[in-house]
């Protein structure tokens, strides 16, 4: 079977690596069915239908409660906005943050690309200190608080399943003294990433619901996984240490019939560290979920943690759908600015990124579009053929650039992998650290940049644009952030634009160059 965006290949009945042997619950069970996503939205009960925004934004208003979400690459922020991202935490920086009064930020740790020792690390100092920097701010402040109390954290990751879980769960809970009780909270309107019957689903380009466990996301090699049950899933990953029986199910119906009473029941029940699984498929369910999860916080003491996709961080901060952002504000009114070109960089090698790029590439008359290939071979040789590529490219870049035409520089096409998984991420490392050099060289302000892929766009935002604070304005378009880059940056106030690597149709990133190319 080949859906819109894969060939499908099911997932074999394997079993996962396990201490013990005789699990034999932890099997991945029969492959769910490939569903019609327009009949079975029809056979669902209609979304709750009164407004939940309201109540979320009462409860934030007079609570002292932080949020901190913390993300383990930056798509992320692709359903905020006016939120302000961090991609360094130390105690200096988070103090200043909590200082300024700011009720919800990103903390970007980049995790998903790290070793789960350097995860786990990352995740708990990061954790430890936002603690110690809201308990120090309240006492400034003439409260006497452990800061925990008054900090909800998300751990926010993939809408496909991949990350470090429950690693980072475990870790965050440990920093807080314990919890009651986490949820795992796929669901991904933009991206088409949907929960039903508590199995979670990636939607293709011809309206099919694939069963998670059954695209390439599963086969993932360092964050695979055999089941798209999300109460299997559980087990799967915690090698069994909560049983799927174990696992509390907020069902469509609890959200849709029952409301945000019958939902804040469920979690009432979740106690030493227990798991919840969430049903979803609409923003509204999200919204029920929210107030029913502050409201358990907040008035009924529970202590949760949420390990989610980007819609729950919409709904849990109180944020109505906003609309797509026009080109000018994201361009902003300087004129030398909208004289120059855009730069787009594309590191991604999924599918989808290779078929965007080829729309784009296509389009160079109306995208007035210099296209660069860096080729991933010359990257891995001498460092004096590396250093002779890459000053090409920069100086094809920056003239083009001041010319006023816009450039893609992509890496080739062919995946190249090494022999070994430590000589695959050599030359990973090499692809990254080359794109990140062309950005860091920049002397010409693009009018934007685009960064297609979650690791291309965490390291030029970090190490090419030197980014330590960045606003989240709103969405380019569906699930794509743009940053305002901060003072402390490259290019600051020019705007940065995250684009997921598996966000959009085909001629999403061509038509989004297009309409800042004329604004």
């Amino acid at each position: 079977f080949t859906s819109g965006n894969w060939k499908l290949n099911v997932m074999p009945q394997t079993k996962p690596a396990t201490s013990n042997d005789d699990e034999a619950s932890m099997v991945a069970r029969i492959p769910e069915k490939i569903q019609d996503q327009f009949t079975l939205f029809k056979s669902l009960p209609p979304e709750y239908s009164n407004s939940i925004i309201p109540s979320i934004e009462s409860i934030l208003a007079t609570s002292e409660q932080t949020t901190v979400i913390l993300d383990d690459d930056p798509t992320g922020t692709q359903t905020v906005y006016d939120i302000p991202v961090l991609t360094e935490w130390t105690s200096d920086v988070l103090i200043r943050e909590f200082q300024r009064g700011t009720r919800a930020f990103y903390v970007l740790t980049n995790t998903r690309s790290m070793t789960p020792q350097n995860a786990a690390k990352v995740n708990s100092d990061i954790a430890k200190r936002v603690v110690a920097a809201a308990a120090q701010t309240a006492v400034t402040n003439g409260k006497n608080d452990k800061g925990a109390n008054i900090v909800s954290f998300i751990s926010r990751s993939d809408s496909c399943l991949r990350g470090h879980y429950p690693l980072e769960i475990d870790v965050l809970a440990e920093v807080i003294g314990g919890v009651d009780g986490h949820l795992v909270v796929p669901f991904f309107q933009e991206g088409g990433r949907y929960t039903i019957d508590d199995v979670h689903y990636c939607a293709d380009d011809s309206a099919h619901l694939i069963p998670a466990a059954q695209t390439p996301f599963a086969k993932d090699l360092a964050f695979g996984f055999c089941n798209s049950n999300l109460r299997d899933y559980v087990e799967e990953k915690t090698n069994g240490r909560i049983k799927r029986e174990d696992v509390i199910s907020i069902t469509l119906d609890d959200l849709r019939v029952g409301g945000p009473e019958v939902v804040r029941s469920k979690l009432s029940k979740l106690v030493n560290g227990a798991a919840a699984i969430v049903n979803a498929v609409s923003l509204r369910d999200m919204e029920v979920l929210a107030l029913a999860y502050l409201q358990a916080e907040i008035f009924d003491g529970k202590r949760l943690l949420a390990r989610s996709a980007a819609s729950f961080v919409q709904a849990r901060l109180g944020l109505a759908k906003r609309d797509i952002l026009g080109a000018n504000v994201i361009i902003g009114r300087g004129v030398e600015q909208q004289r120059k070109g855009g730069l787009i960089v594309v590191g991604s090698y999924v599918p989808k990124t290779t078929r965007q790029l080829e729309s784009l590439i296509q389009s160079d008359i109306q995208t007035n579009l210099e296209k660069i290939e860096l080729d991933v071979h010359c990257l891995i040789k001498s460092n004096d053929a590396k250093t002779q590529l890459l000053d090409q490219v920069l100086g094809k870049a920056e003239n083009a650039i001041s010319k006023g035409r816009n450039v893609v520089v992509y890496t080739s096409r062919k995946l190249l992998e090494g022999s070994t998984a430590a000589q695959s991420l050599e030359i990973g490392n090499a692809v990254s650290e080359a794109l990140v050099s062309i950005v860091s060289r920049l002397t010409q302000q693009p009018k934007f940049i685009i960064a297609k892929g979650g690791i291309t766009s965490s390291d030029v935002a970090t190490k090419g644009l030197n980014i330590r604070r960045a606003l989240v304005l709103g969405a380019a378009a569906p699930g794509v952030p743009v940053w305002r880059i901060g003072e402390d940056g490259k290019f600051p106030g020019m705007s940065y634009i995250v684009f997921p690597g598996n966000v959009g149709d085909d001629d999403e990133l061509r038509n989004l160059v297009l309409r800042l190319a004329t604004a």
